[in-house]
């Protein structure tokens, strides 16, 4: 099952911002009803990892570059199971 970290928006009172609150670039809302994006944050299925920052673009960056990190793991703990197999 692949890992997933889903980014999400929130509040500064931190109840989640739903995703049709348009904000610009810097958090500033765009719909009347909603007091702007305080910060983003991503958290992994894997537990290991989390971010919470105000950078929508960095915490995305991250979660991108973390997820990938996933990916590179993959075939070498493929390669560790089947040395301790002995095959």
């Amino acid at each position: 099952m692949p890992f997933r970290a889903p980014l999400t928006n929130h509040h500064a009172d931190g109840t989640d911002c739903p995703p049709h609150h348009k904000q610009t670039s810097s958090g500033k809302p765009l719909h009347l009803d909603c007091p702007g994006r305080a910060y983003a944050q991503a958290i992994c299925s894997c537990g290991g990892w989390e971010l919470k920052q105000s950078g929508k673009g960095y915490v995305n960056e991250s979660r991108n570059r973390h997820l990938a990190s996933h990916v590179a793991q993959g075939p070498k703990v493929r390669r560790d199971l089947h040395r301790l197999d002995g095959s």
